[in-house]
């Protein structure tokens, strides 16, 4: 009886011993299979450097939306006529519009022009001559068409501006007297992105008296 059971024990010690030693044969084969790793190809990434890159990425986006214009002067006729074009983009609440009063005492100006031809032709003169202020009257009556230069209390401040003018080269103004007001409208955008200003420069084109210009985001006059 002892004898039996120390044969089972000695044949089950044996076979255990087997099935460990082909079991670390088979790890050792299963591990030769796997591929070796390149060192030399391992890169680690900087944390801090991965943090800069997403705020800079953040930062770009924002800046995106920090475009700020005004457009004008526009009389009330034209106003309507640029409203209406504007009526196709998606402005909502970005666009706003300041009414400006001149009080007139004297102004300096050329006379009305025959046509809208014409007045366009001086207006690319006097930028030739590098003057760059100026309003077309649009009100229908005499004045109809005038080119104003600027507008003055004083007769002797109008008289200084002419000469000026003068010397730049226009000959065409003059300087004259008007007690009334003068009511021009001008359009801010706030915070437009760079397709919006895009179509608002081709927009532009089609009022070429009108000055599209950057402004500071934040602030009104």
């Amino acid at each position: 009886m002892t004898r039996a059971l120390f044969w089972v024990l000695l044949a089950a010690n044996i076979g255990l011993f087997w099935a460990m030693h082909e079991g670390s044969t088979l790890l050792q084969d299963e591990a030769v299979v796997q591929p070796p790793l390149n060192a030399e190809k391992i890169r680690l990434l900087d944390p801090k450097k991965m943090l800069f890159a997403t705020n800079d990425t953040k930062s770009a986006e924002a800046k995106e939306l920090t475009t700020c214009l005004e457009w004008g002067e526009f009389s009330d006729e034209e106003l309507k006529q640029v409203m209406d074009k504007l009526s196709g983009l998606s402005l909502q609440n970005k666009l706003s519009k300041r009414e400006v009063e001149y009080q007139i005492g004297y102004w300096v100006y050329i006379p009305p022009l025959t046509d809208k031809a014409a007045t366009n032709e001086k207006i690319s003169q006097l930028k030739e001559r590098d003057v760059t202020e100026y309003f077309i009257v649009q009100e229908p009556g005499i004045w109809q068409n005038a080119i104003s230069l600027g507008v003055f209390k004083t007769q002797e401040a109008a008289q200084d501006f002419l000469t000026t003018l003068r010397s730049k080269g226009v000959r065409s103004a003059q300087v004259g007297e008007r007690g009334s007001k003068l009511k021009i409208n001008v359009l801010r955008f706030d915070e437009v992105d760079s397709t919006t200003e895009a179509k608002l420069n081709e927009l532009q084109s089609g009022f070429v008296t009108q000055e599209l210009k950057s402004v500071q985001c934040g602030l009104t006059r």
